[in-house]
């Protein structure tokens, strides 16, 4: 087994924290970076940024030039082998001459899955994989989903006081967590590949459910202009027909899914606006068929903004990958509307268990992030 050095790390770290500089743009592609070292210099830097643009071995192939011949490559997924909208990265690096790949981790997309570094290998090229993979792992979390389960990772985001509750009695939420919490959460939208929410949501609060490139931080905003900051697709559940033409969230030109049961009229909505119909089975919830329909249309992440009904249906359903918790130092009291509905939830051997994964202070608020304990 190939054994990593100390500086094979300190290549791969750089490569990982290139890669993440697609996280806002790649989708549906993964975001990858790459580093090429040869007799200890970094010769050449890249990191894939929008689906239909060269891949991230490309880039640092281009900037290396002759140089890459004898280089080693440290990859954050394995090279692609298969010709998509551009050719193969595996045959790229084997094409200038790499002696060594090293990948953190496989890619475990059928079209790749193993075939990149059997590429190399049948080139005599050496390679090995499995370097800082867990950090490879977090960087496409709805990329890796997708292709090994065929449905999107769903993150829920939920806003509450410390007493947990997210609205007064009357309905009235604005606002509950304070503004630096709420720019915090427009990273979380711009790296969604979709928004879900819901007409009742829409219709009572008239979101725009878009992303606010003014509320990024500063560096982001020196790193992205707001031209290439993608919106994510708003998939609205409608079942009711709540949402209208009229509603702000088609002020922002970006797709639009209105998912129903039924067929409904839209000529008077605007062009980027499409219904999903949806029908339940015996065996298939409505929204275990949304997510597979999703997976189909190849929306690697959701963003779930909504309300109690739909925070707890997809908890209910074992369906929510990461719940992502802003707690506000406010106390409601118990008249006030609590964070999500579980009408099934009778004994609290039955509770959903979570795990803590981090806690952050964003001023006097507290962004808090868990993934499910277990789910059998």
């Amino acid at each position: 087994m190939y054994q990593f050095s100390s500086q094979d790390e300190q290549y791969m770290q750089l490569a990982i924290e290139l890669a993440s500089r697609g996280r806002f743009t790649t989708t549906p592609n993964p975001a990858v970076g790459c580093v090429l070292v040869r007799n200890g210099e970094i010769v050449g830097k890249g990191f894939h940024f929008k689906a239909g643009e060269p891949h991230a071995e490309v880039m640092a192939l281009r900037v290396a030039g002759e140089k890459a011949q004898g280089a080693t490559a440290y990859v954050t997924l394995e090279p692609c082998s298969h010709y998509g909208r551009t050719p193969p990265c595996a045959l790229g690096l084997i094409n200038a001459g790499v002696s060594k790949v090293i990948a953190a981790m496989r890619d475990p997309n059928p079209q790749v899955a193993g075939r990149g570094l059997q590429m190399l290998k049948d080139a005599g090229i050496e390679s090995a994989v499995g370097l800082l993979a867990e950090q490879a792992e977090t960087l496409n979390k709805g990329f890796l989903k997708r292709m090994r389960a065929g449905v999107p990772f769903v993150q829920l985001k939920l806003a509450m006081s410390l007493d947990g509750r997210t609205a007064m009695a009357s309905g009235e939420s604005k606002w509950i967590t304070g503004c630096q919490s709420r720019a915090d959460v427009q990273m979380g939208r711009a790296q969604a590949s979709a928004i879900l929410s819901t007409g009742v949501t829409v219709e009572i609060d008239n979101p725009s459910l878009n992303v606010r490139w003014e509320d990024f931080p500063d560096d982001i905003k020196s790193e992205y202009s707001k031209e290439n900051v993608r919106q994510p697709v708003r998939v609205i559940l409608d079942f009711q027909q709540r949402v209208q033409p009229h509603h702000k969230l088609f002020e922002t030109v970006s797709p639009v899914w209105l998912v129903s049961d039924k067929e409904r009229d839209l000529r008077h909505f605007p062009d980027f606006c499409e219904q999903i119909i949806i029908k339940t089975t015996e065996n298939l919830t409505a929204l275990s068929a949304l997510m597979q329909r999703l997976g189909e249309r190849q929306i690697n992440t959701i963003w779930v903004e909504a309300g109690a009904n739909l925070a707890g249906a997809l908890i209910e359903e074992n369906l929510v990958d990461e719940l992502i918790v802003y707690i506000a130092p406010k106390l409601l009291g118990d008249q006030a509307r609590g964070l999500c509905h579980l009408p099934h939830l009778t004994q609290l051997k039955d509770a959903p268990q979570w795990k803590l994964q981090s806690a952050v202070k964003i001023d006097d608020d507290l962004k808090t992030i868990y993934t499910r304990e277990c789910n059998d």
